[in-house]
């Protein structure tokens, strides 16, 4: 089959017509966004999905990733305000949310914010001394974000984090604190225990103040009592006396032989009960106790038996007391005595 000359204009401007339509139709993937120039400059950007653009007026720019991304900070050294040195390294978090800006304000986007970074760590971390810098990563890393975040903000990115990874000071410098903090730590101890020590001598202070003071109250009260018994047994004796001089002024000879063997009764037991003597020598008429009993007996008829007149008992038999030979002490030179 021969072509004529019209089907083949025909069949080429079919060609032409798909190969404008390949041309026009843009596929965007997600998370990527594509700037469309137009004579070289920037008409609008294409999003996820299918485009469409003018061919051979219109063309895609730039192919800008617009999901978030890591940007490994590179380990640099660092000088504190106390003047040490450290190591330190990050990471961070960038997001573009503006395609035509990221493309066209900044030139090598990801080397824009790695120095960017990398300066204003540098500027941080110097004004800090080391035991701020330490101990206070998070502040760092807020004030990091903050600086870098508003530095960026021109070039169409979000800084969503900075991450301090690692911070290194010299070895010497590590012994030194570990020094400083066992110190501390050692002070603190002793700190304690001193504390301890004397909260302890305070509470058996405060031990032995109670127990005297009870020991003294213990002891008032024991002399009370004890005054208060001599009290009592002296008004008793006093009593005592008075009846017995009251007898003996009514004329009763029996109160007065009371009164004195009572007296005898007694000396005799603190001369036997006595620990330095073992033997006593000394004369004792048993005729002298045995009328001192007698009138200890006709006292107790008479308060006993009150006004009634008992019948009159037998008089007792006369016993004639052996006389004794007064014994000599051959170390008494008085014999009379």
């Amino acid at each position: 089959m021969v072509l004529g000359g019209f089907d083949i204009v025909v069949i080429a401007l079919v060609v032409f017509v798909i190969l404008v339509l390949f041309a026009g139709i843009k596929t965007v993937p997600q998370g990527y966004q594509y700037t469309v120039e137009r004579f070289g400059r920037y008409t609008r950007t294409l999003g996820p999905g299918l485009n469409i653009i003018t061919p051979f007026i219109e063309r895609v720019g730039a192919r800008m990733n617009v999901m978030e991304q890591v940007l490994d900070v590179p380990t640099q050294e660092v000088i504190t305000r106390d003047n040490a040195s450290v190591s330190a390294d990050a990471v961070a978090f960038y997001q573009i949310l503006n395609a035509a800006q990221a493309a066209y304000q900044v030139s090598n986007l990801e080397n824009a914010i790695l120095n960017l970074t990398m300066t204003n760590i540098r500027s941080v971390m110097g004004s800090m001394d080391l035991d701020e810098l330490l101990s206070n990563r998070d502040a760092i890393n807020d004030r990091l974000l903050r600086v870098v975040d508003d530095a960026v903000q021109p070039w169409g990115i979000k800084v969503t984090r900075v991450e301090i990874k690692d911070i290194q000071p010299p070895r010497d410098l590590v012994d030194a604190m570990a020094r400083q903090m066992k110190a501390e730590r050692e002070k603190r101890a002793q700190v304690l225990e001193a504390e301890g020590s004397r909260n302890a001598q305070i509470l058996r202070a405060e031990g032995a103040k109670q127990s005297a003071i009870l020991q003294a109250e213990g002891q008032r009260e024991s002399a009370f009592r004890n005054a208060e018994a001599r009290e009592r047994l002296a008004e008793a004796e006093a009593k005592a006396t008075k009846m017995v001089s009251e007898a003996i002024a009514a004329g009763d000879v029996q109160a007065i032989n009371y009164f004195v063997a009572q007296k005898y009764t007694e000396a005799l037991t603190a001369i036997g009960s006595a620990t330095n003597s073992k033997v006593v020598l000394m004369p004792i008429e048993a005729s002298s106790i045995i009328g001192s009993l007698s009138g200890i007996g006709a006292i107790a008829k008479e308060v006993f038996g009150g006004n009634d007149n008992p019948p009159a008992a037998p008089a007792p038999r006369q016993v004639q007391a052996p006389r004794t030979t007064p014994q000599v002490n051959p170390f008494n030179q008085n014999p009379e005595r």
